[in-house]
């Protein structure tokens, strides 16, 4: 019994080394992904483009926003705005009270998941803006101005 407790003790005393939290083995590990172009630095990607998530769509243009959610049956939100850059995020103003901050990592934009309550005169039905995630599909300028919601309207253009 007591050897079983000295090499307790003993490998105990050994993992108390200077290991490196993992939030710092977590950005050391993201640095080099983005050294090596794997991961897009989100301090330097321009969120111009076009972006989607199934039916979901997305279009960044200048200093225009816009998107759209349709799930059918008089169900589904659109909105068109303008935003400003902060960091990895992005102050999004739809308008009618709806302001907020969306997550931007480069390759994705996230909105939050409890938006103002100015948000919900973008939708119809039970559809929310809320808790959407968009993925890059382009970076061009010119797709993100041509998208339309399904009512035709243009979003970013």
């Amino acid at each position: 019994m007591r050897g079983w407790a000295a090499a307790l003790l003993l490998l105990a005393g050994c993992s108390q080394g200077t290991v490196a939290p993992s939030e710092t083995r977590g950005a050391a590990l993201e640095q080099a992904a983005i050294a090596r172009g794997v991961v897009r630095d989100a301090s330097t990607a321009e969120p111009v483009g076009l972006y989607a998530r199934e039916g979901d769509r997305l279009c960044v243009a200048g200093q225009r926003i816009g998107a759209f959610v349709d799930y059918g049956e008089a169900n589904g939100c659109s909105a068109q705005g303008r935003f400003v850059r902060e960091g990895e995020r992005l102050r999004v103003d739809f308008g009618r009270g709806c302001t907020f901050d969306a997550g931007f990592d480069g390759d994705a934009v996230r909105f939050p998941g409890a938006l103002p309550a100015g948000c919900e005169a973008a939708c119809r039905g039970r559809a929310s803006l809320s808790g959407l995630r968009f993925d890059r599909l382009s970076e061009s300028a010119s797709e993100a101005a041509a998208l339309r919601d399904p009512a035709g309207r243009g979003l970013c253009g």
